[in-house]
């Protein structure tokens, strides 16, 4: 099994600034003084770069862990909106209740793995009142007559 590479001290400090978000990445390698030939080097080797989308990776199920943790917020407020008098937010409330369905994908159904079905993760998105149903339906026929009439 061949010996795996290990990063310099300089090269794990310049990945951790890069994921910091408190600068770019040229004023990270200024910071670090590294020369673009030599960052240039470092990313062709695999241990860099394995650091690399270790971490994005993990800011990857960090993000998507947090989104996860306030969609049942976002989708409660959407639903709220669609009873706005404001007929464009209802309109656009509307729209991205349809479109959630991105957002209840798992990471494991993105990937195209089979995922078992029970009654709380059928995949199905969850079910509207018929008021809501109603609401989104008359939107989306107003906004399809304002297209019709527009062309």
């Amino acid at each position: 099994m061949p010996k795996k590479e290990k990063l310099s001290k300089r090269q794990l400090d310049v990945i951790d600034d890069l994921f910091a978000g408190e600068l770019d990445e040229q004023a990270i390698l200024q910071k670090h003084k590294v020369r673009a030939k030599l960052y240039n080097q470092w990313q062709a080797e695999d241990a860099f770069i394995e650091q690399l989308e270790k971490r994005i990776a993990a800011a990857h199920r960090q993000s998507a862990a947090l989104i996860a943790r306030y969609a049942p917020i976002a989708a409660a407020k959407l639903v709220q909106l669609t009873q706005s008098e404001k007929v464009e937010t209802a309109r656009k409330a509307c729209l991205d209740i349809i479109s959630m369905q991105n957002l209840t994908t798992s990471p494991a159904q993105a990937a195209g793995k089979p995922q078992p079905v029970n009654p709380d993760t059928s995949g199905h998105p969850p079910q509207l009142t018929e008021q809501t149903a109603a609401k989104i339906l008359a939107i989306l026929a107003e906004e399809n007559s304002h297209d019709n009439n527009k062309s």
